[in-house]
């Protein structure tokens, strides 16, 4: 098991990690106090090409995998939580979704200016009543000549109170449960769709995270995702991605908290001499160390995993459980470190602090890991050996 980048990765990673030196750190506490859009960092990605790297050339993309979007998503999260909430939505969670789920026409269609980012792109599962529990969504597609009707609500959608393009879970069978979900692409200006309100967050306050209203929305049938009756393949294998995703994100956030705090206990003098000279501040440090570099091998392992192929319900889950609370933990010994100043808006740690607490709830909540894990090891448990 080799976890070493290779030297297109590595020249990736490192790319990413100066434009956010350079341009996504110095931006960040503007984009929090005004709880704006990172626009500015948004074309920067899409002029670097980093919404189409899992990709192919064919469509606009670079074809670099999804273990690249992993180390982008490490590495933005470094920097801006907002960023990376935006990043992870509209490349992965909606463009690649459609790259892997849809056909040629599909593709050929939307892939572009997603990837160029002319548009802006979302996923939406969630429902007012249907969080952790996403397959018992109400939304309902009734089809109806050469289109489908769309009706429902969705909640707390990354990136939807401005996204042009988004992919759409619906039950088209209710008496089916489960298997009887659908995917669709729908589009901004489709007949019957509007925004409702975008909610005010305690964190990750730059990414917008707003409510989607669906009635009788009119989706022409070739915008079916994967097949009528379907979605729940589309929807798992995603969520998958989704976790894997987010669990490197925390652990990038972590990083950027580890880096800011080591600094300041070589730089803090208390009783005549630098705070990370002291074996509790040392104790606090290395901890700090040690949940930021088994969370990285973690998700790393699971996005190898997930990149070959492979079934990988259960590593996302482990995964995001883990990194999920890695990353609060470490963080919030970021805030230790900094004492009453950690606890202050003008230093960075703050705004970090509220926002690695978000991630917990993204892609399923730590409860929610947990089930799935047991669940998963219950049923191999069970199942009879060759």
């Amino acid at each position: 098991m080799d976890f070493e980048l290779t030297e297109e990765e590595r020249m990736l990673k490192d790319t990413v990690a100066r434009f956010v030196d350079r341009e996504v750190i110095p931006l960040a506490p503007e984009i929090d106090d005004q709880e704006r859009f990172p626009e500015e960092n948004f074309r920067a990605m899409a002029d670097m090409g980093l919404f189409g790297i899992s990709i192919p050339e064919a469509y606009g993309g670079s074809d670099a995998g999804f273990f690249s979007c992993v180390l982008v998503m490490e590495e933005l999260m470094r920097g801006c939580v907002s960023t990376g909430n935006t990043y992870g939505a509209h490349a992965i969670l909606c463009a690649e979704n459609i790259y892997r789920n849809g056909n040629n026409a599909q593709r050929k269609k939307y892939l572009p200016a997603l990837i160029s980012g002319e548009k802006i792109g979302a996923l939406a599962i969630t429902e007012p009543e249907a969080g952790s529990d996403a397959l018992s969504l109400r939304t309902r597609a009734v089809k109806e000549g050469d289109k489908y009707l769309l009706t429902g609500t969705k909640m707390f959608i990354t990136n939807g109170p401005l996204a042009d393009v988004m992919v759409v879970y619906a039950k088209t069978n209710p008496e089916a449960g489960p298997k009887g979900i659908s995917a669709f692409i729908v589009e901004k200006d489709f007949p019957g769709f509007s925004t409702g309100k975008t909610l005010k967050k305690m964190g990750v306050r730059g990414s917008p995270t707003g409510e989607l209203i669906f009635e009788n929305c009119e989706v022409p049938a070739e915008n079916l995702l994967g097949g009528e009756n379907k979605g729940l393949n589309v929807l798992m294998s995603g969520l998958d991605r989704e976790r894997i995703l987010w669990s490197i994100a925390p652990i990038g956030v972590a990083q950027g908290a580890f880096d800011l705090a080591f600094k300041y206990a070589a730089e803090r003098r208390q009783f005549g001499k630098s705070i990370i000279s002291f074996q509790m501040m040392q104790q606090i440090l290395a901890d700090m160390a040690t949940d930021i570099q088994a969370g990285r091998v973690l998700a790393y392992w699971a996005a190898s995993n997930a990149a070959s192929g492979k079934r990988v319900r259960l590593d996302a889950s482990y995964a995001k459980l883990f990194c999920a609370e890695a990353g609060v933990r470490a963080v919030g010994n970021a805030v230790q470190v900094f004492g009453g100043y950690g606890f202050i808006r003008e230093f960075p740690i703050e705004r970090m602090y509220r926002d690695v607490k978000g991630i917990e709830f993204g892609a399923g909540t730590n409860q929610i890991q947990r089930l799935i894990i047991m669940r998963e090891l219950m049923g191999r448990m069970n199942k009879p050996s060759a």
